[in-house]
């Protein structure tokens, strides 16, 4: 048995994707026009064997390292603008002031007999209670309908809070400060 082999090689998903990732990389590059990249695309899909993967990007001129890299590194950028951009967009949260040496409790809720009174509807009267355990700060749910959430998580027991925490007693949060 010399030369190749008289039945046809069949293509993996693997040799798929790398022939879609440098048909992906030739349009990224303006090498081909969207019709012949879907023509192509589509090709590459229907493909039984490599020899007709191969035959998708035969004609293709190799890729550039230079623009391999301008590329990437635009894209890296582009992620980069799309991250900050959501920052900046995400709503700016009420601070929540961490008590001072002075006080040891803290009962949250729309009751006025609260020492931090919400007036929101999806707070329960007496909602929530932070209070001081040796050098730290704990909240714990006060069985209220809507729950507490640290940092998003909604509280099954107590939990330490921290500055920076995310607070949220029903549909309001909050961001921990220290005093």
């Amino acid at each position: 048995m010399d030369g190749q082999p008289s039945y046809p090689v069949r293509a993996s998903d693997t040799d798929r994707d790398h022939v879609l990732r440098a048909l992906g990389e030739r349009m990224a590059e303006g090498r081909m026009s969207q019709d012949t990249f879907e023509r192509r695309v589509d090709l590459v899909l229907r493909a039984r064997s490599r020899a007709e993967l191969d035959d998708a990007v035969r004609d293709l001129p190799p890729t550039s390292r230079v623009v391999g890299r301008i590329t990437g590194l635009v894209s890296t950028v582009s992620h980069m603008t799309a991250r900050i951009e959501a920052a900046w967009r995400a709503p700016r949260l009420p601070r929540f002031l961490l008590p001072g040496p002075g006080l040891t409790r803290i009962v949250i809720g729309r009751a006025p007999g609260c020492q931090f009174v919400l007036t929101d509807l999806t707070v329960s009267r007496f909602h929530a209670e932070l209070y001081r355990a040796g050098d730290t700060w704990m909240v714990s749910d006060l069985g209220s309908m809507n729950g507490t959430r640290v940092n998003g998580w909604r509280l099954t027991g107590p939990a330490r809070v921290r500055p920076g925490d995310e607070l949220g007693f029903g549909n309001l949060t909050f961001i921990v400060a220290a005093s």
